[in-house]
This record gives C-alpha cells, sequence and structure tokens, in this order.
C-alpha cells in the first residue's frame, strides 16, 4: 500500500519518463472540436487510450453518430479492439460517450515493471487513433 505521497511522486515519475521515451506532441484537446479530447488513463487497476466526447447532449449526439457511422474503419483499419460506449460516466458522475482501448493484463501504475508495457502501448494506440482522427476529422466536424 502506497502512501498518498508516494502514489503521486509514482504517477509524476511514470508520465515524465512516458515524455521522454516518446517524446512528441499529442493531439488530446488540441483537436479544434469542443468537447472531443483524447485521453491516456492509467491508474493502479488498468491502463487505456480514449477519444472521450463530453460536448453538450445535441452536439454529443451528432459527434457520435458519426463516430458510430465510421466504426467499422476506425475497427478495421486502425483499432481493431476498440470499445463504443455512447453512455460512460466517469468517476465525477458526469456523463459522456466514449471510445476507448484497454491494454488486456494486469497493470498498475504503482508497479514500475509494467510501465514500459504501458508506454508501448500508449504510444501505439494513441499514434493510431490520432491518425484515424486526422484522416476523418472533417467528416466528423461537418
Amino acid at each position: 500500500m502506497f502512501s498518498k505521497e508516494e502514489s503521486r511522486i509514482l504517477r509524476e515519475t511514470f508520465w515524465t519518463s512516458f515524455g521522454k521515451s516518446f517524446p512528441r506532441k499529442w493531439i488530446l484537446y488540441n483537436t479544434k472540436i469542443k468537447g472531443f479530447s483524447f485521453k491516456f488513463d492509467f491508474d493502479t487497476k488498468q491502463a487505456l487510450v480514449s477519444l472521450d466526447v463530453e460536448s453538450d447532449l445535441e452536439n454529443r449526439i451528432n459527434y457520435w453518430e458519426k463516430l458510430v457511422a465510421l466504426k467499422s474503419i476506425l475497427q478495421d483499419d486502425y483499432l481493431p479492439d476498440a470499445i463504443y460506449e455512447e453512455t460512460f460516466y466517469l468517476d465525477n458522475g458526469k456523463e459522456i460517450s466514449r471510445i476507448y482501448v484497454p491494454l488486456e493484463g494486469k497493470v498498475s501504475i504503482h508497479n514500475k515493471n509494467s510501465w514500459q508495457e504501458v508506454m508501448v502501448f500508449f504510444n501505439d494506440t494513441m499514434s493510431r487513433f490520432e491518425a484515424f482522427f486526422e484522416e476523418y476529422k472533417d467528416v466528423i466536424k461537418s
């Protein structure tokens, strides 16, 4: 069991190491679409990469319909393990729509032995997510 401070230091060390190991500018929040963002998530139970749609309901529905229409392309050409969840609740209770790819297997941000595997997964998966977005962003925005 780690104290809050030890956990904070481990998280900070992981993200610093990831940035040094894979130094590039990720799109993340800079999609030019309001409420549309890419995220890395790594905690004590799992690691995943996601595309979150957090807009107001009308925009969320609009974007979600376009993402669903592109589902076979995303899964066939980019991310075969992508999971679509139209209704997803964040820890704070906020309802969003999410497409995500989890890392299969047992990983924990508290276990440095799993860090390299997670970093490679993050780099590969986010790169493919971003390639899909770059190719189809005009369709999504329209």
